[in-house]
């Protein structure tokens, strides 16, 4: 018998060939449902609060006015010639970006896995659902931070934008493939050791401190010996923000290879990501 038109399938759903495997027509097919998830992150965020989305600015605002008074007040950290409230704030839009995609993305499995175990969807729909959620909440940020900086230029103060800054969306997705891939690789080790949560909140406040956020990176080369100065670009999030900085403030120095290091770091970890995704995603659910 013949089928009818409305019997046909829609879609087929089939094992992946290859754990590397990431099956982009199917996530275009699903498209409609990423955006529902990334609506719902958002709306949730600020729902029934009374400042709402301003809240997006609230976090780098106080964070940022904190550090002004601990390390440039206090302690008298320099800031390549640029105000330390303005060069702490391009630090942070950028670091709270990572820092919550990481957060989150490590979270995947065992923060949905009542949806996981009732409905197929492509998995990896979640991780990037975070990216874009978090996205929407940089611009509102980044928004901030150009306001702060037009300020800054207008009373007067040495600060040079380039024609660099063309270049942020390059370094918003090196971010975020970096972000990403760690969370994922720590994801899929949630799934048996929950105590990793634990350790990934911690892990972010520590990490804060050895990226170059609250001080500039030609302080730290300067106190130490020429010799080590590849151990402070060792850290992936250095080159980025670095570029961000300088395209922006005209603080510090650029080399393109570390850029280029932070680049090939965040694909690598991307790839490894996936690929321990995909194994965990087949059996995650009989194990949480």
């Amino acid at each position: 018998m013949n089928k009818l038109k409305s019997e046909e399938w829609l879609f087929e759903i089939s094992p992946k060939k290859s754990a590397f495997e990431i099956n982009f027509k199917e996530l275009w097919h699903y498209r409609d449902l990423l955006m529902l998830f990334v609506k719902r992150d958002i709306v949730t965020f600020y729902k029934q609060t009374v400042l709402g989305p301003i809240w997006f600015i609230i976090q780098p605002l106080l964070t940022s006015v904190i550090q002004f008074i601990i390390f440039s007040k206090i302690a008298d950290i320099p800031s390549d010639g640029v105000p330390y409230f303005l060069f702490v704030l391009a630090g942070n839009i950028l670091w709270f970006y990572f820092s919550d995609c990481l957060k989150a993305v490590s979270e995947t499995f065992t923060a949905n896995q009542n949806i996981f175990g009732k409905v197929y969807f492509p998995r990896i729909i979640m991780p990037l659902k975070v990216v874009v959620s978090n996205l929407v909440k940089f611009c509102i940020q980044f928004v901030f931070f150009i306001v702060v900086l037009i300020y800054y230029i207008y009373q007067g103060y040495d600060i040079n934008p380039s024609l660099l800054v063309l270049i942020t969306p390059v370094l918003l997705f090196m971010t975020a493939i970096l972000a990403m891939g760690i969370g994922m690789l720590i994801s899929s080790l949630t799934v048996k050791y929950r105590d990793l949560n634990f350790v990934v909140t911690f892990g972010i406040s520590l990490f804060m401190y050895v990226t170059p956020i609250v001080y500039p990176t030609t302080l730290v080369l300067e106190k130490i010996n020429p010799k080590y100065h590849i151990l402070v670009y060792l850290n992936p999030l250095t080159g980025i923000l670095d570029f961000f900085k300088y395209a922006f403030l005209g603080s510090g120095s650029i080399n393109l290879a570390y850029l280029l290091y932070s680049l090939g770091i965040g694909l690598i970890v991307l790839l490894a990501g996936v690929l321990v995704f995909n194994r965990t995603e087949k059996s995650f659910i009989d194990v949480i």
